[in-house]
């Protein structure tokens, strides 16, 4: 190849550089800033094609997106010095591309550097707000009670805090799960245990008072019934015996011999029925007056 031909690819080569140098494209989901001698001369660029000076202008793109990631979980004190493991995780976006190139990029045009050094500033004041805010209430209130107002306080607190010094707007701060140490589990779970074993120990002793009330309450109402119905068979009972006897008197009136003799004959039927019966009595006893004669004379 001859001296004029390469120079002549030379030359194509550096002006495809150049040309490539001459422009830059931010993209729909991206925010950049634009640089001159380290100094950004134009920020919040919409996306497009743009135009800039060839290795004096640098472009430095960062992600506008909404992002989420999760904080390290860490352990905090309750009001109560109760230990509590917390694994939260936070929404944010960049609101200030100028200012967060500036404070987090010292000089660096690698965005996703940029953006583990902004993860790593909010997680730190994420966990601080965090620990304020457990310190201030009991383990139900950050469990169930009080945890909605909590983590809004937390997201107010450090989106403040993000946006003026960072750029970066905290949307939203959520907690995925509150637990107890590893080391103090077992611990809170035997008194768990602890606790339901007495809860169930005075339901069941409730029980078997509750039993024994309605037992004592049936006894004596089947005690009662059975005086009633005693003290009514009693007294139907007279009342039969008062009738019959008024039966019996009044046919002992119309005919006293005939109710003698039947009533012989009642007392003949149940002493001589049995064939075994033996009945030793005199020959002229009063028992044989109606076998000797029919009308019962002596």
């Amino acid at each position: 190849m001859s001296q004029r031909s390469t120079l002549f690819l030379a030359l194509i080569a550096m002006v495809l550089v150049i040309g490539s140098e001459s422009y830059y494209v931010v993209n729909e989901t991206e925010k950049a800033v634009l640089k001159q001698f380290g100094k950004i001369i134009k920020s919040d660029i919409q996306p497009g094609i743009y135009p800039k000076l060839p290795f004096l202008q640098s472009v430095i793109r960062v992600d506008g997106r909404v992002l989420t990631h999760d904080v390290p979980t860490q352990p905090f004190l309750t009001s109560e010095k109760k230990v509590l493991n917390v694994d939260s995780f936070v929404i944010w976006r960049i609101a200030d591309v100028q200012r967060y190139v500036t404070t987090l990029g010292s000089g660096s045009t690698d965005s996703m550097r940029i953006q583990a050094e902004a993860q790593q500033r909010v997680d730190g004041r994420v966990q601080q707000a965090l620990r304020d805010e457990f310190s201030k209430r009991t383990v139900n209130d950050v469990v169930a009670g009080e945890r909605e107002a909590v983590m809004n306080q937390v997201a107010q607190t450090v989106n403040e805090r993000t946006l003026a010094d960072l750029g970066i707007e905290v949307i939203d701060i959520r907690v995925k799960r509150v637990d107890w140490p590893e080391e103090v589990r077992g611990r809170v779970f035997d008194r768990m245990r602890a606790e339901r074993a007495r809860d169930a120990a005075g339901h069941r002793a409730k029980g078997r008072e509750d039993a024994e009330g309605i037992r004592a309450d049936a006894d004596r109402q089947a005690t009662v019934i059975m005086a009633e119905a005693y003290r009514d068979a009693q007294i139907l009972r007279g009342a039969g015996d008062a009738e019959a006897a008024s039966i019996y008197a009044k046919a002992f009136g119309r005919d006293a011999e005939f109710f003698r003799f039947y009533r012989s004959l009642e007392a003949y039927r149940a002493s001589l029925g049995n064939p075994e019966d033996l009945l030793v009595l005199e020959p002229d006893s009063d028992f044989f007056r109606y076998l000797k004669k029919s009308s019962g004379g002596r």
